[in-house]
């Protein structure tokens, strides 16, 4: 007789979802599917009516390709939106880009090595123009390649008219309510851009400085301070000596007059021992007089190397944390300087000009670039006995975020917004503000308060120009409702390119006339900061698309953007419709290498997203978005990488499994209901709801983290590693219609559909890979499905309790086992039998176990009433006492069980009774 093929009868697992996730090729079809399908837009009619989630797109700068910092952005506002939708919200998601700025004018001078100053406004701002549309371009393909949905066929970018025309509207609005002017005042400067900065461009970087105390002879010294003494200024800052006009002393610090070396110094007593330390003289110091700061006040003291007096003025800035306690200052070059420079009525002198060179008013210096005049300022102090001491020091100093370099305060003629006449609207505006992490509040409410009126005016072609006027005969701005929406239009039928390519008299409205009488005008020539080109998004785009909704739910940025986006968006709304533009802000951190440090080239540890997508896929780098504290600086390497591709394979698996023994399911047909389920089934889809409940609230409250533990861990360890472990016999040998198969199948119906649904906003692609196999779909896609309402979550904690036990009493079977092995006494688990020794709580839970040898992984199992007398080979544990023996009888050929009953039946001599019934259903 020939020997049945049992195989033949087992329901072995048959699906075409692959084993291999092969991300990296499979990836862009479904991309482009999901293009020509236009997914975005099915996505949202279905959803359009429904309660909308709005989280607006902070634009990033079309320079260049994406780095990891990018991607994880783009890919944590993709959760959030695919979740929301999900969830049952219209969430439009509308990405954006910034594309005007110094960085774009930079890359032209520098790509096609042209003079800005040389070539026609015009031409050079078309040719700004074309770089950053084709970096928008660029991006905008990496950025899909993530997998982010979104309207990418209709962006919103900020050199577009409708965009610039939204714009000048909210800076005439601003000026309207008097919060822009312009004033002379020293701010931020970048030498090598030729530009002003606001505070959010300005980034503190090392330098090594000049460390100089200087003399200020006294040239009257009021009755006070006798002439030929002198007063001592520290500085890191010797090219500022040009423009010193004081010398400021704490009102009510305590100051004398000492002897060092036969000449009179004037030093804070707290600080004349580091001083005379730092200038070599030792000893006690020799103090002649002594003085409160506010007695020496109005002395003059002579310029060192100019013919100039310096006043001795009072200011609450000065300090006695270092130098001398009597302070240099220059108004043109100093924020703290100029204030009190105000209340002195001293004029505002900054003698360097935009490129950093220094003009004539400099004296003998002029013509020279202003660092590099240190050493001759210093040389010429030495030679003039004008140099107390020197040294150098490192200390934090302001570069340009842009070009990197130093920058300097210098005073010019600058439009400002008056922050501080909306200030308190600012700082009331963000307690409405819901933040994550929550010491984002402080951090912009200290910013916020600390901070000066913003300068918004910028030296350059490539920007939105300020809509403003000038009267050539009395040279007064021009700047009114009727200029304000001459402009917008114009800027919306033609772009911002108009204001160079036209004369003032064609874009100034008909008629205009000046207060004095004028009627010809000229154009200002600064453009906008760019900060405020992406600060009024909110209007120009959540405002103004229908889609959209003012204010927005959520801005998603780096922590960076406190400084940035955070706070401009706040700044123009509140300064226009007095509400902040957001209602929630979620920020995140950046990107390290593997041992903690910040990834640069130099180092050669960047990581490339596009590269990762390469070798892994873009599920794999999304996973790892998931897989990371993203509110703090993260971590991220190849090794890390690899770690969360394991992680993938396993969550793959666990799906390849549900989909290969749902083989011939119809859940229409086949379904069981709850109450017909095995108890097992029934707590398996009893841990799914639970894991399910954490999920959702994972992503509610925008923990990832989370939920890629908790979907890895039922992946792993509640599915895997137990619940197809035990189910697999009765799936695979029990005949194709038996109650018992369809209540395994059931359960792993209702496992699958809901794990594809909740890890779709993560793992997008397989999610969607997944989808079509699984059985009575309909929709193309699982993007386009809504999750089960959570409040319908059904979790039996009665069940889930019993079950704990069960699996601590197969835990200490399983250690058993292990032991049992290693001793020989046993080869595989279906070679052994166990006898259970059990306390009488745990006895109650297994006598109320079916299958109990199936839940245990062994062939045979006994169970003991209390009491009964402990075999000496048995091993104790927690509650319960477990002898670990061979199994007896014979091994079944189809199911592996060890038996005495195999060959019961005469047809099936290797069969047990239970296969050798199973099979007479094939045969």
């Amino acid at each position: 007789m020939e020997k049945p093929d049992y195989s033949k009868t087992l329901n072995l697992p048959e699906t075409e979802f692959q084993m291999r996730g092969n991300l990296p090729q499979k990836e862009p079809g479904m991309q482009k599917h999901w293009e020509e399908s236009k997914l975005y837009e099915k996505v949202q009619a279905k959803q359009a009516g429904k309660p909308k989630f709005v989280l607006h797109d902070g634009p990033p700068y079309a320079n260049g390709d994406i780095h990891i910092g990018h991607a994880l952005n783009k890919i944590l506002k993709d959760f959030i939106v695919k979740f929301k939708t999900m969830e049952g919200f219209d969430a439009p998601y509308v990405p954006g880009w910034d594309t005007h700025g110094m960085p774009i004018e930079h890359a032209i001078i520098k790509n096609k090595g042209i003079n800005r100053h040389e070539v026609p406004v015009t031409e050079f701002r078309e040719m700004c123009k074309n770089y950053a549309l084709d970096f928008v371009e660029r991006q905008k393909g990496q950025f899909k390649r993530l997998g982010v949905r979104g309207d990418w066929e209709h962006p919103y970018i900020t050199l577009l008219p409708e965009y610039e025309s939204r714009q000048i509207r909210v800076f005439g609005e601003m000026a309207k309510r008097g919060y822009i002017y312009k004033g002379l005042k020293p701010v931020h400067w970048c030498a090598s851009c030729e530009t002003a900065l606001a505070e959010a461009e300005v980034e503190y970087a090392d330098k090594k400085s000049p460390s100089i105390y200087v003399k200020f002879a006294v040239k009257d010294g009021k009755g006070v301070l006798p002439e030929g003494s002198f007063l001592v200024i520290w500085t890191t800052t010797p090219w500022t000596l040009p423009a010193n006009l004081a010398i400021a002393l704490g009102a009510d610090f305590d100051y004398s007059l000492v002897d060092v070396n036969g000449e009179k110094l004037l030093l804070a007593n707290a600080l004349i021992e580091d001083v005379l330390k730092v200038a070599g003289v030792e000893g006690e110091p020799n103090v002649i007089a002594s003085f409160k700061g506010k007695e020496l006040e109005r002395v003059v003291a002579q310029h060192p190397f100019l013919d100039r007096d310096s006043l001795v003025i009072l200011g609450e800035h000065v300090t006695l944390d270092s130098g001398t306690g009597c302070v240099h200052t220059a108004p043109g070059h100093g924020m703290e300087d100029y204030m009190v420079g105000l209340q002195y009525g001293l004029p505002v002198l900054a003698p360097v000009n935009g490129q950093g060179k220094f003009t004539k008013e400099a004296g003998p210096y002029e013509g020279q670039f202003y660092t590099k005049a240190n050493k001759q300022i210093m040389a010429d102090l030495q030679e003039s006995g004008h140099l107390l001491a020197s040294s150098e020091i490192d200390h934090s100093y302001p570069h340009c975020w842009r070009c990197k370099n130093p920058v300097f305060f210098r005073a010019t003629e600058q439009w400002f917004g008056s922050i501080d006449k909306f200030r308190d609207q600012l700082l009331e505006q963000i307690k409405q503000v819901t933040w994550s992490p929550e010491w984002g509040e402080v951090r912009l409410h200290n910013m916020v308060a600390d901070r000066g009126d913003w300068c918004i005016s910028r030296q350059r072609m490539w920007g939105v120009p300020i809509p403003i006027f000038y009267c050539t005969d009395c040279n007064k701005e021009i700047i009114n409702d009727e200029t304000i929406d001459k402009v917008a239009n114009l800027f919306e039928q033609h772009s911002s390119q108009i204001w160079f390519e036209k004369e003032a008299e064609e874009l100034v409205p008909e008629g205009l006339t000046c207060s004095c009488g004028g009627k010809t005008f000229r154009k200002e020539s600064d453009t906008m900061d760019v900060w405020f080109d992406s600060g009024s998004s909110h209007m120009a785009v959540a405002d103004a698309r229908p889609e959209l909704q003012w204010p927005v739910d959520l801005y998603l940025e780096g922590s960076d953007q406190y400084r940035g986006w955070f706070n401009s968006s706040l700044s123009t709304a509140v300064a226009i419709r007095g509400v902040a533009p957001y209602k929630a802000v979620l920020s995140h951190g950046f990107t390290l290498d593997g041992e903690g440090r910040k990834q640069s080239k130099s180092l050669g540890n960047v990581v490339d997203p596009l590269k990762v997508i390469e070798q892994y896929g873009a599920d794999i780098l999304r996973l790892w978005v998931a897989s990371v504290d993203y509110r703090s600086d993260m971590r991220v390497s190849d090794a890390i990488l690899k770690q969360v591709a394991e992680v993938y394979r396993k969550i793959r698996n666990t799906f390849r499994y549900l989909l290969g023994n749902l083989n011939g399911f119809d859940p229409a047909q086949h379904a069981v209901s709850k109450e017909q389920l095995l108890e097992i089934d029934r707590w398996a889809l009893n841990k799914f709801e639970q894991v399910r409940k954490r999920v959702v609230q994972g992503y509610r409250e925008y923990d990832f983290h989370i939920i890629y533990h908790e979907v890895n861990n039922f992946c792993t360890v509640d599915m895997s590693a137990f619940y197809f472990d035990v189910s697999k016999d009765r799936l695979y040998t029990v005949a194709p219609d038996a109650p018992e198969r369809r209540s395994g199948q059931t359960a792993m119906y209702e496992i699958l559909v809901g794990l594809t649904q909740l890890v779709a906003p993560i793992l997008t692609h397989t999610a969607d890979e997944v989808w079509p196999f699984v059985p009575g779909t309909t929709e193309e896609s699982v993007q386009l499905t809504q999750w089960k309402d959570p409040n319908s979550f059904d979790i039996d904690m009665a069940l889930e309790q019993k079950w704990e036990e069960i699996l601590r009493v197969r835990d200490e079977v399983l250690k058993a086992l292990e032991g049992a092995r290693k001793e020989k006494v046993i080869g595989k688990g279906l070679t052994a039998a166990v006898d259970l020794y059990p306390e009488a709580a745990t006895l109650a839970v297994l006598q109320g176990v079916p299958r109990l040898e199936e839940v245990l992984g062994v062939s045979q199992v006994n169970v003991f009433e209390p009491g009964a007398e402990l075999p000496g080979d048995a091993v104790a544990y927690a509650g319960l006492s477990i002898r670990v023996r061979a199994a007896e009888g014979e091994t079944c050929e189809r199911c592996r069980v060890v038996t005495p009953h195999v060959g019961q039946h005469e047809d099936h001599p290797t069969l047990c009774p239970v296969c050798a019934g199973n099979v007479l259903h094939f045969l």
